[in-house]
């Protein structure tokens, strides 16, 4: 009922480089007995971008090698996406170009280029360069790498779902919500082997786009967002993504900025864990529903870890 496909899943292993596979997912006892759930941290940063975007860009890229054709991607990022795009691309003789907001944050944008990758910066936010990505795509015929949408992006971050899958007790997992890629690929391949495990999503309540299109179960127009999650902070919903939403995710929770901070001190104070804003917000959700989540067994995935050290020292040194 859905674009993605379990099987694409399961063979996608066979093509992500496994720097970017079985990465740790452990119970953390100190924060669990702060949040009152066990908690499960799956962490998403060890790897050499930092975050989870390389399952998907991975993905991507090993099946344009099988296609053949031109070897030069285009695609607009906040930071994450380009980074892991550079870099596997690098990895595998494409040539990258990523168009990104002249006011995206400058540390992402500094390592996208030492990555490899051509940027281009361009006045507006993520959609403005989005719109930059897709004219460059038909001057030049550069493959349009399209986060979500393409559904390699998914279907590689449902890689993250099998893994979580082998836990021996799981009642939740809780996934940041940006353009959807992660959570449609996450829960597919979880509800795969444990029909019974809830998926929910979490989206910061200044950048709610798709969140409130998944509550209405129609797209729906939301404002510029303001958040400090910058990895989710998008103002459109692709209504493909919606569809797989509506039949896979069991619900959509919205956060504070505070607790996002919260969450991020929180997860530094007691698992040691540096994770940029976008990576806290299933700790956030769970703050902010303490009696939802209490006594279950929780997994949340920190997706990131790309965050300024003067940024990160300002939120958590608090």
């Amino acid at each position: 009922m859905t674009r993605l496909s379990v099987d694409r899943i399961k063979t996608a292993v066979h093509k992500i480089d496994g720097v970017f596979q079985n990465t740790p997912q452990y119970c953390c006892p100190h924060l669990s007995r702060v949040l009152g759930c066990r908690i499960v941290l799956k962490v998403e940063t060890l790897n050499p971008v930092r975050c989870f975007k390389g399952r998907g860009t991975e993905l991507v890229l090993a099946n344009r090698q099988e296609a053949g054709g031109e070897r030069a991607v285009v695609c607009a990022s906040a930071g994450n996406l380009g980074q892991a795009l550079a870099y596997c691309g690098n990895n595998r003789g494409f040539g990258v170009t990523v168009t990104a907001s002249s006011a995206a944050n400058p540390l992402k944008i500094e390592r996208m280029k030492a990555l490899g990758a051509t940027v281009m910066l361009v006045e507006g936010q993520i959609e403005e360069a989005l719109d930059a990505a897709i004219d460059h795509s038909r001057r030049t015929g550069a493959f349009l790498v399209e986060d979500s949408k393409n559904i390699d992006t998914c279907e590689g971050a449902g890689t993250i779902g099998l893994e979580l899958a082998s836990l021996p007790s799981l009642d939740c997992v809780l996934v940041s919500l940006g353009a959807g890629a992660m959570a449609t690929g996450i829960a597919l391949a979880v509800k795969s082997s444990r029909p019974d495990t809830r998926v929910w999503t979490v989206q910061p309540q200044n950048a709610p786009a798709l969140t409130r299109s998944y509550l209405a179960g129609a797209v729906v127009e939301s404002g510029s967002p303001n958040t400090i999650a910058d990895g989710v902070a998008g103002r459109y919903t692709i209504p493909e993504v919606l569809a797989d939403m509506l039949e896979i995710i069991d619900d959509a929770l919205l956060v504070e900025e505070a607790s996002i901070v919260e969450a991020m001190k929180l997860l530094y104070r007691h698992s040691g864990l540096i994770v940029e804003p976008a990576g806290a917000l299933g700790v956030a959700s769970i703050l902010e529903n303490p009696e939802r989540f209490r006594g279950k067994t929780v997994a949340t995935v920190l997706c990131g870890s790309n965050v300024a050290p003067m940024d990160f020292e300002n939120w958590v040194g608090h």
